[in-house]
């Protein structure tokens, strides 16, 4: 059985690692939310991600985590030139080493400090995302929200985070205009 106080409660969950570090913030009942204000959401998060092994949900983890969700904030939906600075000041504190391993060539992250991990995993995936495809990073549709997601679909036309939330929120009030007006 979970333990009840390592309940993820996000609304969206399973994008890849620099969204759902963006997806720590959301909008419930109007008010907003934030599952890293301490180090218990810090565990949530890096448990839902297999990270809760190798890196510790302390002080110094969050305070970088907290720097990383803010430089990807501004990369993403803000001044793509400050992002970059920022989301690079992030990065400054690991690097990718080069390994041979038994199945080939490989890779292997490296951080000045174990406490920059998470952080410094978060800005590469957001690396590896602009890289994939930067057009389906996107914020979710609806105006009362703040999700963001990267769009798997096949024509790359989603628009909400949660096609059963957001999407049929907007849904409903168009519905509703159309009957109002009639």
């Amino acid at each position: 059985m979970p333990d009840p106080q390592r309940v993820d409660p996000r609304p969206l969950t399973g994008e890849p690692l620099a969204l759902d570090l963006l997806n720590t913030r959301w909008i419930r009942d109007g008010a907003p939310q934030d599952l890293l204000t301490g180090t218990d959401g810090l565990a949530v998060w890096l448990g839902a991600h297999g990270l809760d092994g190798r890196f510790t949900a302390d002080a110094a983890t969050l305070g970088h985590v907290l720097q990383a969700r803010e430089a990807l904030k501004e990369a993403v939906d803000g001044a793509p030139e400050r992002g970059a600075e920022a989301v690079d000041a992030v990065l400054a504190h690991g690097r990718i080493r080069a390994t041979l391993t038994a199945d080939g060539p490989g890779e292997r992250p490296e951080f000045d400090d174990a406490s920059w991990g998470p952080a410094w995993l978060a800005a590469r995936d957001y690396l590896r995302l602009l890289a994939l495809a930067p057009d389906r990073i996107r914020g979710c549709a609806h105006e009362a929200c703040v999700l963001h997601f990267f769009d798997t679909s096949r024509n790359g036309t989603r628009r909400w985070c949660s096609m059963a939330a957001c999407g049929n929120r907007a849904k409903a009030s168009r519905h509703y205009a159309r009957t109002k007006d009639a």
